[in-house]
């Protein structure tokens, strides 16, 4: 508070000030809005600015989810190439191109049945605690010669595309569990390893939250010396661990994947 003084010297009268931390709490407060705001209509923005050139120079390509007019699709690549409207673009009519050639929207339970009888790749009923949804490879159930590459692809596009439709309100990301319990050489395929790394970095880019490489044997080690170098930034995203690593700090007793419990 002051003090205000009248026209006699020797009285004074106490008069409070207002808070200024209410005003300056205020302003921050309203900045942040704003600079939300603002954020939130450049993204539209340039969001709009590739919707119309693909209309115009990608017009052959299909529209409606995701297609070239999706716009959740186009701003989740623009947030994938930093906004950059060029390099979204090229990245994105790739991944329509890529949809449209490998006929993502017929795959099916059906259209992939015999490949998913062998157990070795399914999406767990359960969220890990992260809340994020869960595809699980079986090394040991993956014989390269078995069946036709591309019924192994289908099957791995499909599996991704049903963890993607589990995704909870929020959540952007999915986990990866690769077990390799029982892996052998005969197990081996650096090709089809590739494939999924690139399904998610060309595609399905920053879909993928983490990878667990489960009780990797001796064996499998000159495998991955041979795939990390082509991962790049996916490398990172790799962890190798044991089964109770996955126990105790991905899932709860309830929702543990039965292939995980002692």
């Amino acid at each position: 508070m002051v003090l205000v003084r009248t026209l006699s010297p020797t009285i004074a009268y106490p008069v409070p000030l207002l808070n200024p931390p209410f005003r300056t709490h205020l302003a921050v407060r309203c900045c942040n809005l704003s600079s939300q705001r603002q954020t939130q209509l450049h993204s539209r923005k340039l969001v709009l600015e590739v919707k119309e050139k693909l209309a115009k120079e990608h017009y052959s390509l299909p529209v409606g989810r995701n297609g070239r007019d999706d716009e959740d699709m186009i701003l989740w690549f623009l947030k994938d190439r930093k906004f950059s409207v060029p390099d979204a673009i090229f990245k994105l009519t790739k991944a329509i191109k890529w949809r449209q050639d490998f006929e993502v929207s017929k795959l099916t339970e059906e259209t992939v049945k015999v490949a998913a009888q062998t157990g070795k790749g399914f999406i767990h009923e359960f969220l890990d605690i992260n809340g994020r949804p869960v595809l699980v490879v079986v090394g040991s159930k993956h014989f390269p010669q078995a069946l036709d590459p591309a019924d192994d692809e289908r099957l791995c596009v499909f599996l991704i595309e049903k963890a993607l439709s589990k995704l909870p309100t929020g959540k952007e990301q999915i986990l990866a569990i690769i077990d390799l319990r029982g892996f052998s050489t005969e197990n081996a395929d650096l090709k089809f390893l590739t494939f999924l790394f690139d399904v998610f970095y060309y595609y399905y880019p920053k879909r993928l939250g983490q990878v667990l490489f489960v009780d990797a044997p001796f064996v499998f080690k000159p495998i991955w010396q041979l795939v990390k170098p082509l991962l790049k930034s996916y490398a990172s995203l790799v962890r190798f661990c044991s089964a109770e690593t996955v126990r105790k700090e991905y899932f709860t007793d309830e929702t543990l994947p039965s292939s995980f419990r002692d």
